[in-house]
């Protein structure tokens, strides 16, 4: 029985002329986990908040949508579940407990009936060690279980998730999916989730549907839909890596989704006579662009510290990326980077020169940007082209076009494109140094290599980045050095194939897939040389 349908659902934003959903129709079944995914922009933010009356965005709009056969409109708000992508945007109370009870108290129910929703709930979810703690103390990933639990003690007949991992770091993320499928096995729960992050979640889903520019491109069973990709389909790069690498090695038979089927890909075909390729060097200049010596800060006197005697060196002209997990002083670090916080102990130096030591804005001007990990911060006006217009930001200059969304709010972009019309105005005060915190967060796969492609061309130009992300895949790709971030201080660093070679969670998917196998591949394009190197097993 379908528990969803939509028929020929279309949307236009105010003053835009193109739809962001046009004509789309489909149906989930009700215990169904369906995944949604596509580029950015490509509509599937905008398809899901379209599900849920209370968060529809104003436009213009025409179709049908059906929950168990009752129209949307008259479909009450604690039926359809809706957890969001920025974990901060739906927590509303000060307090854990306060907040599992708030959409049940909003309800008017009795409260000995709230008690015990919230106590099983809470018990579920395993989170009575943090029942009575300050929301604002979460971390991420807290933060983000705590928003579905609130979500779910409302008892909802369909849960949608818009991205939900965005912001989590790999095993926050590796937990909350795991415990979305357990909510789908137990409980027969209804899932739509729309992510980018698909290595974990296309193995576990029963229905995979993709956008491109608003309409419904594909809608099938998981295997069925990769299955008929191409190796040069631009919807590849965001597949699993198992599929990514069958269509690599152009695969014959079933396709392979989870890293155990990838492994048994590579066994069952390809000799591992050469098992590494040559080792990355750590070559670099001898100047320092950033340097953190003895490092202290924390947000209270009371508190302990958040950064503590933390000692890191970026060299000029290298691209170094930072990985740890949520609540490790990574965001922190930039910030204290960047003369935003004021540190009470050791020493930061910018090319050489104490941080104290730049005065004004002297810091800002032709040296040191921050691209923050909340982008919306950066957004002044009500359109894009004012935004760029604000900024002196020529649509020639940009290694990105952005045309197509000038008359739109900021507020209405996607996240992938927030964080691309963010990064504009960074770059438009010509750094030097320049800080990214978060930057994939929100982008599509091939937006993904786009902007890879940005990062390596501003090296080349001369430019230092400091990156701080959860995308150890994108690390593997872009990063000349590589440190993982614990507890305030950096505890490993290495070039991308040592340092993620030697992690058994900070590394990437094609690690885990080839390790035993192959020595020292951490990304598909390594894996892929060394079984063109080694050749075909003979049949």
């Amino acid at each position: 029985m379908a528990i969803l349908t939509v028929k020929d659902l279309t949307f236009t934003y105010p003053l835009c002329e193109e739809s962001a959903v046009k004509n789309v129709s489909f149906s989930i079944e009700e215990g169904a986990f369906t995944v949604l995914c596509g580029a950015t922009g490509s509509g599937k933010s905008t398809l899901l908040r379209l599900l849920k009356r209370q968060i529809t965005p104003r436009g213009t709009e025409n179709g049908e949508i059906f929950l168990k056969n009752e129209a949307i409109e008259t479909v009450s708000a604690a039926r359809i579940g809706f957890v969001m992508q920025r974990p901060d945007e739906q927590l509303v109370t000060d307090k854990v407990y306060s907040e599992l009870a708030f959409g049940l108290e909003n309800l008017g129910l009795p409260q000995n009936v709230i008690a015990r929703r919230v106590a099983e709930m809470a018990s579920y979810f395993g989170i009575e060690d943090w029942f009575e703690r300050d929301v604002s103390t979460l971390s991420g990933g807290q933060k983000q279980l705590l928003n579905l639990a609130s979500v779910m003690v409302m008892d909802p007949d369909i849960l949608i998730l818009d991205e939900p991992t965005s912001q989590l770091d790999p095993i926050a993320t590796s937990d909350f999916l795991g415990t979305l499928k357990k909510l789908n096995r137990d409980l027969s729960l209804t899932v739509l989730i729309a992510e980018h992050r698909l290595e974990e979640l296309i193995p576990m889903c029963d229905r995979l549907l993709i956008m491109e520019n608003g309409a419904l491109l594909k809608n099938g069973a998981p295997r069925d839909v990769i299955g008929t990709l191409s190796a040069d389909d631009s919807l590849l790069p965001a597949m699993p890596t198992a599929a990514r690498l069958y269509h690599a090695l152009s695969g014959k038979g079933v396709c392979p989704l989870t890293l155990r089927e990838g492994r048994n890909f590579l066994e069952n075909n390809f000799r591992n006579d050469i098992r590494q390729i040559p080792p990355q060097e750590d070559i670099h200049k001898k100047e320092k662009a950033l340097e953190f010596q003895n490092v202290c800060f924390r947000y209270e006197k009371e508190l302990p510290d958040v950064l503590h005697e933390t000692n890191l060196t970026v060299y000029e002209n290298e691209i170094f990326c930072i990985l740890g997990g949520n609540g490790s002083g990574k965001t922190t670090a930039l910030s204290c980077a960047a003369g935003i916080r004021k540190i009470y102990g050791g020493q930061i130096r910018v090319f050489g020169k104490k941080l104290k030591a730049y005065t004004g804005q002297s810091l800002y001007q032709n040296c040191l940007a921050l691209l923050p990990q909340d982008v919306q911060s950066v957004f002044l006006r009500n359109t894009v082209r004012e935004e760029l217009e604000d900024a002196s930001v020529a649509e020639q200059e940009l290694p990105f076009s952005l045309s197509h969304l000038y008359e739109r709010h900021p507020y209405d972009l996607s996240g992938g494109e927030q964080q691309l019309l963010a990064l504009a105005k960074t770059l438009a005060a010509k750094p030097k140094l320049l800080l990214m915190d978060e930057p994939t967060k929100g982008l599509d796969a091939k937006k993904k290599l786009a902007l890879l492609n940005v990062i390596r061309d501003l090296k080349a130009k001369g430019l230092t980045l400091l990156i701080v992300t959860h995308d150890v895949e994108f690390a593997a790709l872009c990063a000349d050095r590589c440190a993982l971030f614990f507890r305030g201080d950096i505890v490993s660093v290495g070039t991308p194939r040592g340092f993620f070679s030697e992690n058994r969670f900070y590394t990437t998917a094609a690690f885990r897939m080839s390790k035993g196998f192959f020595d020292h591949a951490v990304t598909v394009e390594d894996i892929t040389e060394l079984c063109r190197l080694n050749g075909r097993k003979e049949s």
